[in-house]
């Protein structure tokens, strides 16, 4: 029932993303979507690092009825994501023209929709991960097949206007919708008198996993904002565009991936709680995004270009439908490493950061050392700043290469420790109540 309410609701995102966007977003400023994405996510990260923090603990306090904690961690979780919201916005007001200046953006009213659709979005999870604890999926579908057109409407609203700026407001309209539908379907839990929740023992109990949600979502957030940004300033507009296009497509395994994440998060909990071994679920996650990914990518090897013909603008992209299967079977390898990750912090291990972060620090820095080699021309040796100028990260094909390298690197190791985790008990450090 879930996966064919998500399936419906995709349908007409896929519409919006490969026919309303490219209509009202010209290509000089296409490609600049996702780079803006990369920058509003990584200003939200302390709501999204403190929001997550808690999910687990309330899927625990919803499974065991306590639902005036549960109101009381609900509250919290908002209160503390408007305060960040609003340092958000003043760091936002000083990095943020800086950053449309890079990639090419001049619509300077787009600061404050960015960063608040971010938040929002960031805060939206906690409340439908209270219906995922309950298991109200029935719950959840009315709310993704719902969402959606919401989404399209106030974009059709907003979009003729200001492109940009009604994309965000886009984004923004379904996780507000979500939050307000949310705390609707659960007044009869949360009609309850709120308990006390915020004490001294439960911070000292949650800041360790507090600081490893935030390691785990900067380090990451980083290097992604890092490859966003190079892939627009560096890549001529067409190329970019196209890459905003092909990834319209390649999110379609996307769609199948949050899916099996909304399931699989509330039972690999519940597992590693007791104790039990949480390979199992991930290893058939895994094998089946990874079959779903090579018949899609096989479906779009032939059928991408004329797709992409159809498209507004879409002749300047057809040249560019190689991309497509390629970034779906980046996506669903990648995939991977997102179930084994949600695990392990569902489970509260945190040991994958040892390798963790020295390689996102190390793949940010050398990206940005070779794209950005100009800046050091005068202590480089001429021969290699020649290497450098020719081949480096200038077209869409040195991109992907980057993005299946590093993909391929960290689903390795995500696979090897797997591996070593074996097929009996995982002994979890998960913090308990």
């Amino acid at each position: 029932m879930l996966f064919c309410a998500c399936r419906a609701a995709d349908l007409l995102n896929a519409f919006v993303g490969l026919w309303l966007v490219p209509k009202y977003v010209g290509m000089q400023e296409l490609g600049a979507v996702m780079p803006l994405l990369q920058f509003a996510g990584f200003l939200s990260l302390p709501a999204t690092v403190f929001a997550m923090t808690f999910m687990k603990e309330l899927t625990s306090l919803a499974a065991h009825g306590e639902y005036g904690k549960m109101k009381s961690l609900m509250r919290g979780v908002f209160v503390g994501a408007g305060v960040l919201l609003v340092v958000a916005l003043a760091v936002s007001r000083l990095l943020l023209p800086a950053f449309l200046e890079r990639i090419r953006i001049v619509e300077g009213s787009l600061g404050f929709l960015v960063v608040a659709s971010a938040f929002i979005g960031a805060v939206s999870p906690v409340y439908q991960n209270a219906l995922q604890a309950l298991k109200r999926f029935k719950t959840i579908s009315v709310l993704n097949v719902v969402g959606a057109p919401v989404r399209f409407l106030a974009m059709v609203a907003t979009m003729p206007f200001r492109a940009l700026s009604g994309y965000f407001v886009g984004q923004a309209a379904t996780p507000a919708f979500n939050i307000a539908a949310s705390v609707w379907a659960l007044r009869r839990e949360l009609s309850v008198p709120a308990e006390p929740y915020w004490t001294r023992p439960v911070v000292r109990r949650f800041s360790a996993v507090l600081l490893g949600f935030a390691a785990y979502h900067y380090f990451g957030g980083m290097l992604g904002l890092a490859e966003q940004t190079v892939l627009r300033q560096r890549l001529p507009d067409v190329d970019s565009a196209a890459y905003y296009m092909a990834t319209r497509f390649s999110d379609i395994a996307g769609f199948f991936h949050m899916t099996l994440a909304t399931v699989l998060f509330p039972f690999t909990a519940a597992l590693a709680a007791e104790g039990k071994p949480t390979r199992p679920l991930v290893v058939k996650s895994s094998l089946a995004m990874l079959a779903v990914g090579a018949a899609l990518a096989l479906v779009f090897a032939f059928a991408g270009g004329p797709l992409l013909a159809l498209l507004p603008d879409g002749d300047r992209y057809a040249a560019f439908s190689w991309a497509i299967p390629c970034l779906i079977l980046i996506s669903v390898v990648g995939s991977v490493q997102s179930f084994h990750f949600n695990t392990e912090t569902s489970a509260g291990r945190f040991g994958f950061l040892k390798w963790f972060i020295p390689l996102h620090i190390i793949l940010a820095a050398g990206l940005m050392c070779i794209t950005g080699y100009g800046y050091f021309t005068a202590w480089l040796p001429e021969s290699w700043c020649r290497f450098l100028a020719v081949h480096n990260f200038t077209s869409l094909k040195a991109m992907i290469f980057w993005f299946a390298a590093t993909t391929l690197v960290k689903t390795a190791i995500c696979l090897w420790e797997l591996m070593r985790q074996g097929g009996g008990a995982v002994n979890s450090t998960a913090t308990r109540r």
